[in-house]
């Protein structure tokens, strides 16, 4: 991934990106080795996780791999001790992982298990992850904890509850944990991303492109500029893209952010209607 360094002063600090072989926690590992951290990179499958660092060192940065599943104790209890044999403390966490099922269910066929796994996959996941990193954190005096969300906590659609929920229990999360530590150098903040590129994003718009007369292999903005319209009202006119994100973290997470924390900043292009 390409991109340009903004000097956050974030040269050899400790990231752990979870959920980063692919999609938005790929692009935030690949910015923080582009700034100069070390990058611990995250997920359960061996192969894209190890593409994701391989990538990373080829272009001169640092990055190690660990695998595990965040919603099982003891996994996430090795995964962290190899993280930290690896790199040590580590200094900064983004809880990316999680997302919705394989699913989408709607409010008249909706179950309480599924809210259950939902809940596990993404506010558990984090909670393990994030009360086992602290106490370094606070022997430092230093820590950055960035938990992604999304604008459904925010803004629920009328499908996906359980997905919606989730992701406000980690906005809430973020402030209680925000306020518990702030006195000793520790800042808590969430990331709410919008309509953000990808490939299943890519693969619907070309779906929905044909639908109305165009070619699926047309350029990319051809296609944005027909259908985005169609699924939402992006003032800024356009999809995200992951270095959108990428970015918003990595500033987060330096020391020029220091004064920011409790907060849940949404990059969505203006999408959300509210303050």
């Amino acid at each position: 991934m390409e991109g340009t360094t903004m000097e956050l002063q974030l040269g050899g600090k400790k990231v752990l990106v979870t959920g980063s072989s692919k999609g938005i926690g790929a692009g935030i590992a690949h910015k923080f080795a582009l700034e100069g951290a070390i990058v611990i990179v995250h997920g359960r499958n061996r192969a894209q996780a190890d593409e994701v660092a391989h990538a990373i060192v080829t272009r001169g940065g640092r990055a190690h791999v660990v695998l595990g599943d965040l919603t099982d104790d003891s996994a996430v209890e090795r995964m962290l001790n190899e993280a930290s044999q690896h790199a040590g403390a580590i200094d900064i966490l983004v809880n990316n992982a999680g997302g919705s099922g394989s699913v989408k269910e709607e409010w008249s066929t909706t179950k309480p298990a599924t809210w259950a796994a939902t809940y596990d996959r993404n506010v558990l996941a984090a909670l393990r992850v994030t009360t086992r990193v602290l106490p370094g954190m606070r022997q430092a005096g230093w820590g950055r904890v960035i938990n992604i969300s999304s604008l459904a906590a925010t803004m629920p659609p009328a499908g996906g509850p359980d997905y919606a929920a989730g992701k406000a229990a980690i906005n809430a999360m973020t402030v209680s944990l925000a306020k518990a530590v702030a006195a000793e150098g520790i800042t808590v903040n969430a990331i709410s991303p919008g309509t953000i590129h990808s490939d299943t994003l890519d693969r619907k718009f070309r779906e929905v492109a044909v639908q109305h007369g165009l070619d699926a292999d047309a350029p990319w903005d051809t296609i944005e500029r027909t259908v985005l319209p169609l699924f939402a009202q992006v003032p800024v006119g356009r999809v995200g893209q992951v270095d959108d994100i990428a970015n918003v973290a990595a500033f987060l997470a330096s020391p020029v952010a220091g004064y920011i924390t409790g907060s849940n900043l949404r990059v969505d292009g203006g999408l959300s209607p509210g303050l």
